[in-house]
């Protein structure tokens, strides 16, 4: 994950990630002055109580007038009900906008994490990315939602109480004021260690997630080596390393709510003690005292609340702020303010023009170096070589996941980088070595090729690539689930689905990666024939690591230490006796040894 800018330290002390919420509460408006309605409503009534408890001990009980105690008791249930209205009002409008506001942050956090470009997720977890969209908005619904609306209540309730103190007795106010930053500071100051901890709770938590999702998604993996214990014994590392660090978290959230109630109702009682020689002394009346003293607890426990929620709020600050550092991330590629349109008739020229290139986990190495070849429209170009040779650096520049260091890579006469990215692999279909299937129908993994295609073109597709026929042996057909990374088919039947979603795009460039490589040998020889039809009138890139895939390229391109060092046809590059010819001769001989062994 990126690091965190320079000003994390100051950040971390407050609740300013918090802000980055307000431009998804401007959204709803409507919720949000129908919760401060509420709050404030539900917060005035409360204050309205004491001044009817002083009326009825200084009027009611002196005049021994029961009518005069039953009205009062009267408003007192209308009041209540008032009250409860308004809490019941308040809960729906802030947990409303809570839910409201944290679906609309995880769609602006996935779909902003779609456009990041591959090297970010060259250097972060994808398990870590998927807390902060789980965990992390979690925290922060319960911010937006029930811990903001009990802190807003206590700053209004406790604003108001403190006021209505001062207009019931300065005397005994003075001395309640004059403890409060007794009180305040050292909450500020608590308060900045739960914060620090919190984070590295929710940090170390994420760490654990991350660790549990790559093993799930390798569990077959996992058990073929019987490294279960192993597994099993990292993971409760984590889980206990996460433990320890919210638990210093809650601990330090505990001492903080200790120390707030403590001095709170402390300077309550002295209050008390003050207030009760005044009216001794009948400088001051029963019901006032009662009065100032009921505002005072409202007071304290509005300031012990906000103790609390504090806490909560230093959490969501944490989260949030997490958050923040993914949507602050920018995509390292995108498109230029006026892309430059690709021509309106697509015909699938590429050049390589002086192509230096190292990846941002490893800027000491260079993938490729000084490359330069061109492909002609409909040209089909085997790149051939050994591992680490760069041949499919080459595709993912060709697709702009990357740009190069120097040089220049034109589609169809324009340089991709003046051109807007989606245009370029619009143009571009691919069948990788490594498939992608999804935990989706086979229908929905194929029409992944091209939304909106239709049941029948799907179909169509399917056929071409000869995934037909054994789709339509599964349980229900092309509706059938295939289950997480298509766990239900064999390697053969993934590269298949892999080529019927290539064939549906219909695109001019065509990009195979050893496209025929977990076929079994029929299977390769149907394929091939199908690919070949596919190839027809398209350029096409292979990238073959079995040399028999091969030979009808118009060329192949020989690479090694991320240059081309041969180029020609099968016949020219055997010929030749370089590093082809010597590829060439130790899998043609392999097969015919291996073949050999078979038939004895």
């Amino acid at each position: 994950m990126a690091d965190i800018s320079g000003d994390a330290d100051e950040r971390r002390r407050s609740l300013k990630p918090l802000r980055r919420l307000f431009p998804y509460l401007g959204r709803y408006r409507k919720l949000v002055i129908g919760a401060m309605i509420s709050l404030t409503v539900a917060a005035a009534t409360t204050l309205a109580l004491p001044l009817a408890v002083r009326r009825m001990i200084d009027h009611g009980f002196s005049a021994s007038d029961s009518s005069f105690i039953a009205e009062y008791f009267g408003m007192l249930v209308v009041m209540a009900a008032v009250l409860a209205a308004a809490s019941a009002c308040r809960y729906y409008f802030v947990i409303t906008l809570g839910e409201r506001v944290v679906a609309d942050i995880r769609n602006d956090v996935f779909s902003h994490v779609t456009t990041l470009s591959p090297s970010f997720f060259d250097t972060s977890q994808s398990g870590e990315i998927v807390s902060r969209l789980a965990a992390d908005t979690t925290q922060v619904k319960s911010a937006v939602g029930a811990t903001a609306s009990v802190a807003l209540r206590n700053v209004i309730l406790g604003l108001g109480a403190v006021a209505m103190m001062v207009f019931t007795s300065p005397k005994l106010s003075g001395l309640v004021i004059a403890a409060i930053p007794v009180i305040v500071l050292p909450l500020v100051a608590f308060g900045r260690s739960v914060r620090r901890k919190s984070r590295l709770a929710q940090d170390t938590l994420a760490n654990a997630t991350a660790y549990a999702s790559e093993q799930i998604g390798a569990v077959r993996t996992l058990q073929a080596f019987t490294n279960e214990k192993l597994v099993t014994g990292r993971f409760s590392s984590a889980v206990e390393a996460a433990f320890e660090a919210a638990r210093a978290s809650i601990f330090a959230r505990s001492f903080l709510t200790f120390f707030a109630i403590f001095m709170i109702f402390s300077s309550v009682v002295a209050v008390l003690w003050f207030g009760s020689r005044d009216v001794l002394e009948g400088t001051l009346s029963p019901g006032t005292l009662g009065q100032f003293l009921l505002y005072s607890v409202f007071a304290a426990g509005a300031l012990g609340a906000l103790s609390e929620v504090w806490g909560e709020l230093a959490q969501a600050a944490g989260a949030a702020e997490r958050l923040t550092e993914i949507l602050a991330e920018r995509p390292a590629i995108q498109a230029p303010a006026e892309p430059k349109p690709l021509p309106a008739v697509a015909k699938g020229a590429i050049v390589f023009d002086d192509v230096s290139f190292s990846y941002p986990a490893r800027p000491d190495r260079a993938a490729v170096h000084g490359l330069s070849f061109q492909v002609m429209p409909g040209e089909t170009v085997a790149i051939v070589g050994p591992s680490g040779a760069g041949k499919s650096t080459v595709f993912s520049l060709i697709l702009r996941f990357y740009d190069p260091e120097t040089g220049k890579i034109l589609v169809d006469g324009i340089d991709v980088r003046e051109a807007d990215p989606v245009s370029v692999r619009e143009r571009i279909a691919i069948v990788p070595q490594d498939v992608t299937i999804f935990a989706a129908s086979a229908r929905d993994n194929i029409g992944f090729g091209r939304p909106g295609a239709g049941n029948a073109e799907i179909e169509a597709a399917a056929k071409d690539a000869l995934a037909d026929e054994f789709i339509l042996k599964l349980e229900n057909g092309y509706d059938s689930q295939v289950g997480e990374r298509g766990v239900t088919l064999s390697g053969g039947q993934r590269q298949r689905v892999a080529i019927a979603r290539a064939i549906l795009r219909d695109a001019p460039i065509l990009l195979l990666d050893e496209a025929t490589s977990a076929l079994d040998a029929e299977s390769e020889t149907l394929v091939q024939t199908a690919l070949e039809r596919l190839m027809q009138g398209r350029t096409t890139i292979v990238i073959a690591h079995r040399l028999a895939t091969v030979l009808k390229a118009d060329r192949i391109l020989v690479m090694d230490g991320g240059r081309i060092v041969e180029e020609g046809t099968h016949q020219s590059l055997v010929a030749k006796g370089g590093i082809y010819a010597r590829l060439a001769k130790l899998q043609f001989e392999t097969g015919a040894s291996a073949f050999r062994g078979a038939a004895e």
